[in-house]
């Protein structure tokens, strides 16, 4: 009796203490899962197969760079150059393209060895020159960046069609940026879990000295390290030009901090010698997944950095508390059983997500679309007081009509902005309106956009009175249709247009003018 009475709550507690190491193990897994499903109930538009590779597609250059990151995280350095290794690589591949004719499978192999470079003289400075890896790499993302803007002459390129093939789709629904983030994934599990070199760079992450006196050569082995993030980085170049059709120069900003953060939200840790490529794609896909439920619910950018930064330190603490709990932490040589138990716990986590998503979504599948119009304004910044007033002008019109608008800030970043676009194009909005960062690099979504049956508009200095249009100057956006946005004239709007320059009048019916009236 007495022993019957204790083995119940042993066995109680084993379980809670399975299910909890698991949940520790496994904690970007699980907020992954928990986000999926809490954006699920709250926004129809988010379960549909275009968002979700939309997503995937958004996830795809953070994922790239961040597998490049792993590589230098889980030997215990830091790489900030990979944003701008990333422009600099797409520079070269649009200009030696373009301007000086190289041809494009040649074109390619140079961005590549760009990136290549790169990462080889942080090795250098790292190994050699004994700079710190953040010195090191915080000075290359300034030449890099700087290099950049002086092959580009600080305006973006236009890449090859060829190129830009890359940012489309096989068989009309994988995109292309996504099977590429995949192939690198398994390229980074292999090297990490497989290879010499990612032994070595557990074993650097680890202890430095020990590794040294146990034979390794470790400064040989930092300049491989290094040249992988370099490699990497290209890669993520070469797939956002072939997204945006161009090579920006300033694309990229900001990126190697979400690399960073993607890499520690899926379990790495900035210490060295943990971390794995499958906890980096889904660090990645939370960013993303963020990101672009946000956009769904209309949520402010500023408040979106906001979210974002404190998930990042949520994450850090959760690995804190895993380490404290002393949860197991994925390092080099895993079994085969625990490949096995930590493929079962994927293939598990899939169908709960499966399942507990599809239950959600059944609070959407009833209801039918509401019939107020939504409409998507895309800003290409609103840290100009001009284009704030555009904004508080067409709220305020909005408001008056029932329309439900959506004001979105790219930040003047192109590859951000078309992410929104997309974002706009998956939430069954009525139209889009458009304020380019840049014609190019917006060109691709646009035509998403009017392809999925959603008119897009470029935006103007001025708002438009309904009994008199005003035809876009097809200056302004070569990728949008060519219709007048018929949105009546606010106060703040008509503060903002007093200011503007050079305006021009529509061309004359039949002028055979972009955007001229037929008939």
């Amino acid at each position: 009796m007495a022993t019957d009475t204790l083995k119940k709550p042993a066995g109680a507690r084993g379980t809670s203490g399975g299910l909890r190491r698991l949940l520790l193990d496994n904690g970007a897994l699980t907020a992954l899962i928990v986000l999926v499903v809490a954006l699920s109930a709250l926004s129809g538009d988010f379960l549909t197969a275009d968002n979700l590779l939309n997503v995937g597609v958004q996830a795809a250059v953070t994922a790239i760079l961040a597998f490049g990151v792993t590589f230098v995280i889980v030997s215990a350095g830091i790489d900030l150059s990979v944003g701008s290794v990333a422009a600099l690589s797409a520079t070269v591949l649009a200009w030696t393209a373009t301007e000086a004719g190289v041809p494009v499978p040649l074109a390619v192999v140079l961005a590549v060895a760009t990136g290549i470079a790169c990462g080889l003289v942080n090795g250098v400075l790292i190994s050699y020159g004994k700079l710190p890896p953040f010195i090191a790499t915080l000075a290359m993302l300034s030449v890099a960046r700087g290099l950049s803007l002086v092959v580009s002459q600080g305006s973006p390129i236009a890449v090859p069609e060829s190129v830009s093939h890359l940012g489309d789709t096989l068989g009309g629904w994988l995109p292309v940026p996504v099977l590429v983030m995949v192939v690198l994934g398994l390229v980074t599990a292999f090297v990490l879990g497989r290879t010499y070199i990612g032994r070595s760079m557990y074993a650097i992450g680890g202890n430095e000295e020990a590794a040294r006196l146990s034979g390794l050569r470790v400064k040989r082995q930092k300049l491989a390290i290094y040249a992988f993030s370099g490699l990497f980085a290209a890669a993520a170049g070469i797939v956002l030009a072939a997204r945006l059709s161009s090579a920006q120069p300033q694309a990229a900003q900001g990126y190697e901090l979400d690399a960073i953060a993607a890499v520690v939200i899926g379990g790495a840790s900035l210490a060295g010698g943990t971390g794995r490529a499958s906890g980096t794609l889904v660090g990645a896909l939370i960013l993303a997944v963020l990101r672009n439920g946000l956009n769904l619910l209309s949520v402010s950018a500023f408040w979106q950095q906001v979210v974002i930064g404190v998930v990042i330190a949520l994450a850090v603490l959760l690995d804190t508390a895993r380490r404290k709990a002393g949860a197991t932490t994925p390092a080099a040589g895993a079994s085969g059983t625990g490949r096995g138990r930590q493929a079962l716990t994927y293939v598990i986590a899939a169908v709960v997500a499966v399942a507990v998503v599809g239950a959600t979504s059944l609070l959407h599948g009833g209801s039918s679309a509401g019939k107020t119009q939504k409409v998507g304004l895309s800003l290409s910044t609103l840290n100009n007081p001009f284009f704030v007033q555009i904004r508080a002008g067409a709220e305020e019109r909005a408001e008056e009509l029932g329309v439900d608008l959506t004001v979105t800030d790219a930040q003047n970043d192109a590859s951000q902005q078309a992410n929104q676009l997309q974002n706009f194009t998956s939430g069954s909005l009525s139209s889009i309106v458009v304020n380019p960062v840049d014609s190019d690099a917006a060109g691709p979504a646009v035509r998403a956009a009017n392809k999925a049956g959603i008119p897009s508009s470029p935006s103007t200095a001025a708002s438009t009175r309904p009994t008199q249009p005003r035809w876009w100057p097809p200056t302004t956006s070569r990728a949008a249709c060519w219709a007048p946005v018929r949105w009546p004239r606010s106060s703040a709007a008509r503060a903002g247009s007093s200011s503007s320059r050079g305006r021009r009048e529509p061309p004359p019916a039949g002028s055979g003018a972009p955007g001229s009236p037929r008939g």
